[in-house]
């Protein structure tokens, strides 16, 4: 069965302070449109404020538009991407995924495949906690959880950032946000078997 043209897009999520996860987005972006028939749809989600009467703009100054639930709806797969924090996805990201209660009543996202991403100052920040953090609303979700295997070769030969668990960057004291030539490689890679099996479910 054809999937019609408004349901041949992944949906690549991210939440990024200084830019890092934008950029892992962009190339999991590039990735997935190797995938024939498939496209990106790019999205983030606006900060979080201890100050109640602090609001973000409507419309974000840099970057993707604000996501909404009919993104995760409409779309065939879904990349997820945060900092690390202590070990954990950042909080605005959180705050957004605890809003989809009525999509999971709903089974919306059900059956669908998800990859996840993630950025750290340091090589050991945290990165694999935080790419397991990611995955668990999304396995409540019913979502089938699509990682990097080890037939990529940048996955061994990487010298900063990438996992099994998902892609990832280390940007170093500096805040560095140009990712290595292994992790762009495994960026790309994820993106393109996110695709490739959002495709497959798809139809």
């Amino acid at each position: 069965m054809e999937i019609s043209s408004a349901h041949k897009e992944v949906l690549v999520l991210y939440y990024s302070q200084h830019g890092s996860v934008r950029e892992l987005a962009r190339h999991i972006a590039q990735g997935i449109e190797q995938v024939p028939g498939i496209s990106a749809r790019i999205r983030t989600v606006p900060k979080v404020s201890t100050v109640c009467e602090a609001t973000e703009a409507a419309i974000p100054d840099i970057g993707a538009p604000y996501v909404e639930a009919s993104d995760l709806e409409e779309c065939i797969g879904l990349a997820m991407g945060s900092p690390t924090r202590f070990g954990n996805m950042a909080a605005p990201l959180k705050y957004f995924i605890d809003s989809t209660s009525g999509l999971w009543l709903k089974g919306a996202l059900a059956g669908k495949p998800a990859a996840v991403f993630t950025s750290s100052a340091s090589m050991h920040g945290g990165q694999e906690s935080t790419l397991l953090s990611m995955m668990l609303p999304l396995l409540h979700h019913g979502m089938l959880i699509v990682g990097i295997p080890f037939t990529e070769a940048s996955l061994t030969a990487t010298q900063s950032g990438g996992t099994p668990y998902g892609a990832s960057h280390v940007s170093g004291s500096q805040g560095d946000t140009n990712s290595s030539a292994e992790e762009r490689t495994l960026a790309i890679a994820l993106g393109r078997r996110l695709g490739e099996a959002a495709r497959k479910l798809a139809s």
